[in-house]
């Protein structure tokens, strides 16, 4: 630290020559003149490292003992900057670009968002740009907590939001919102009913009266379990049977058969690549977009765009743009991979169709082409979960409802 010091104010090496050059360290120790790399070269002559700034008061007790001191190195800051002083060009140049960096460094270049996982970085920014925040608004002009208050009034689906300014960058930290169980109203009267044909292997009956049981064969849309329960009398007596509506609750896993088909054509439109490339680079400044080098006029009918953005290490985002002419050629499509393909898409088709307590028993495709195009059809036998809740239809019988005696 202290050679860093003796840098920035200056450092001077001297020479002096006298009948007794103690007396010279005497007076400038008592003048509070530090020095130090003391070596002595003779009885009369010595070295020593003194501060810049100290010179003239060292010349001066140099006087009062008969010392003659000549200067064998000066080095430092001050040594580095009298070297420009009659390049005016330059000295203009970094008081310019000092001011520029000053006044530049008060301005936001980039914008990171912190924090978000299922709420897209593209929408925060969005806002954010809706309420005057996005690159090249001046920093100090900012609110952030007022900011944060209108970001989560806007925003429902976060639950905490911060924004820290860090130089040319402004840090938007986000929390996301967990939302609350979703309420199931039990009191609504609906029923149970088959989503497809199937024969029933388990029933569990929660809520509701189970109308069907294993080993049943049903049919789409035939009620599984009903929301109007039966309240039997005692036994022996002769009271009426009473009904009521629930909501029907439960699980109804039968074997069932699906037939699902999937095509994709034999000829394909694909990219050829021509060999012609050209690249752009241009500036995100102040929101604006500044080409340095390179023109974005494309003149092909076809091309890809690369987009490579650099802002992580530079305080203005640097982007590069590549374009890759292609021209469309048809393909024949080779049959056995593109039937693999279908299979894998049927496969995840059916996965979704069970959901995730079901499974597929077994299965086995049929393809074929036909009028330009291959068609795979996936034969099933699954196990699944075949209840569909709907809202109720049934009516309770009007002698035996369950209400109060007048």
């Amino acid at each position: 630290m202290n050679r860093l010091f003796n840098f920035l104010r200056g450092m001077v090496t001297i020479l002096a020559v006298c009948p007794f050059p103690e007396r010279l360290m005497n007076l400038c120790a008592q003048e509070g003149i530090e020095f130090w790399k003391v070596d002595w070269l003779d009885d009369h002559t010595m070295r020593l490292t003194t501060r810049r700034r100290t010179m003239p008061l060292l010349r001066q007790l140099a006087q009062r003992v008969g010392c003659e001191i000549t200067v064998e190195q000066s080095r430092g800051l001050p040594d580095f900057l009298l070297r420009f002083r009659t390049r005016y060009a330059f000295l203009v140049g970094l008081a310019l670009c000092m001011l520029a960096v000053g006044f530049l460094s008060r301005f936001v270049l980039a914008i990171d968002v912190v924090g978000n996982e299922t709420i897209p970085t593209a929408a925060i920014l969005w806002q954010l740009r809706q309420l005057g925040v996005r690159p090249g608004v001046y920093g100090p002009g900012l609110d952030h907590k007022q900011l944060a208050a209108q970001m989560m009034d806007q925003m429902e689906d976060l639950s905490y939001l911060a924004i820290n300014r860090r130089g040319t960058r402004l840090e938007v930290i986000v929390r996301e919102a967990v939302k609350p169980p979703e309420h199931l109203d039990t009191n609504t009267y609906r029923d149970i009913v088959a989503k497809t044909d199937g024969l029933v292997l388990k029933m569990e009956a929660r809520q509701g009266d189970a109308v069907v049981q294993k080993g049943d064969t049903v049919a789409k849309g035939d009620i599984l379990i009903s929301g109007i329960v039966t309240m039997e009398p005692p036994k022996y007596s002769d009271l009426p049977a009473r009904y009521y509506q629930t909501r029907a609750m439960g699980k109804v896993r039968a074997r069932t058969w699906r037939t699902v088909t999937a095509v994709i054509p034999t000829t394909a439109t694909v990219k050829a690549y021509t060999g012609r490339e050209k690249q752009v680079w241009s500036l995100d400044f102040l929101g604006r977009r500044i080409e340095i080098l390179g023109k974005s006029s494309i003149s092909w009918p076809f091309y890809d765009r690369i987009t490579n953005v650099y802002s992580q290490t530079m305080p203005i985002p640097v982007r590069r743009e590549t374009f890759k002419g292609y021209e469309l050629q048809e393909i024949e499509v080779d049959l056995e991979q593109a039937q693999a393909l279908l299979e894998r898409e049927l496969r995840s088709r059916l996965t979704q169709i069970v959901g995730e307590d079901g499974q597929v028993s077994s299965l086995r495709f049929d393809g074929r082409v036909e009028g330009g195009l291959l068609k795979v059809t996936a034969l099933a036998e699954c196990v699944e979960d075949i209840g569909e809740e709907v809202p109720g239809t049934g009516v309770i019988p009007e002698l035996h409802r369950d209400s109060e005696e007048p």
